[in-house]
């Protein structure tokens, strides 16, 4: 399989797991909900805390 299909191939089973939680617990459905509308006023901790793990990967890096 190539890296490309594997890479399509594990997004879909995540979205069809995320269906199938969302129709077997109503409450992760509101869970989802909640948290797609707080994104749009968080954003800016999401991405300060996507800088930190960036630079941790970045700066962690052993140096020959």
């Amino acid at each position: 399989m190539s890296p490309i299909a594997r890479k399509n191939l594990t997004f879909l089973a995540g979205v069809i797991l995320l269906v199938a939680l969302c129709i077997v617990f109503p409450s992760v459905l509101k869970f989802v909900e909640i948290a797609a509308r707080e994104i749009r006023f968080l954003w800016w901790e999401i991405a300060i805390l996507s800088l930190g793990v960036w630079l941790a990967f970045f700066f962690g890096k052993k140096r020959d």
